[in-house]
């Protein structure tokens, strides 16, 4: 588990639209650009291994910009491939604001951010006291159908309430202003609140008819 004085002033940043990681929470990625191949290099060299995924911002008349949250991850797995491209897992640190962008000799971009209100992050995993777990499920079962997507129901009632949360967060196809969304919750229970939302809302079509009960 990392402490507040390992995380670093400055982050190199991997934006990604789509791409979701949250606290305690493991991502994979498929690293193939000569200038991410390059971060994840620098990254290995340094104790924490951190890279940040941070979403670009649609609504910013700017193709540049940036969320202003994002979140770190330490490279926990990697491997490469025979044609120099790498396969690795980030297990999620913590949660940051972005303060600022550096300008950088390196070819990704680096900002200087504050993990000020993320000390949740680095503590363990949450709790959902409120959360109930059946009418949750069921309400799944009602999106995958839609979907006509398939998973191991027994795995899922059996996770804890984060692992749960969390997982379906970061793998549902949302689109970006709903992931930040999910990513900016301020505890698990406000995360799984939103996260039924968006799953009624699709189970709706998108529309503003009545909410399913």
């Amino acid at each position: 588990m990392m402490h507040p004085a390992d995380l670093p002033e400055t982050v190199s940043v991997f934006p990604l639209p789509r791409a979701l990681l949250l606290p305690r929470s493991r991502l994979p990625l498929h690293i193939f650009e000569p200038r991410y191949l390059q971060m994840l290099d620098d990254a290995l060299k340094t104790k924490e291994r951190l890279i940040a995924m941070v979403q670009p911002n649609p609504s910013v008349n700017d193709e540049d910009k940036l969320h202003r949250i994002g979140c770190a991850g330490r490279v926990t797995q990697f491997s490469e491939t025979e044609d120099g491209r790498y396969l690795i897992t980030l297990t999620g640190i913590s949660r940051f604001r972005v303060m600022s962008e550096l300008d950088s000799f390196t070819p990704y971009r680096r900002c200087a951010v504050s993990w000020d209100g993320f000390d949740r992050d680095l503590g363990k995993a949450e709790k959902d006291n409120g959360f109930d777990r059946n009418a949750f499920l069921t309400l799944l079962e009602r999106f995958f159908s839609s979907r006509q997507l398939s998973t191991d129901w027994d795995s899922l009632k059996d996770a804890e309430d984060e692992l749960l949360v969390n997982s379906l967060s970061m793998l549902l196809d949302f689109d970006p202003e709903d992931k930040q969304a999910l990513l900016e919750a301020p505890c698990l229970r406000t995360r799984r609140e939103t996260l039924v939302t968006l799953i009624e809302f699709a189970l709706r079509g998108g529309s503003n008819e009545e909410k399913l009960q």
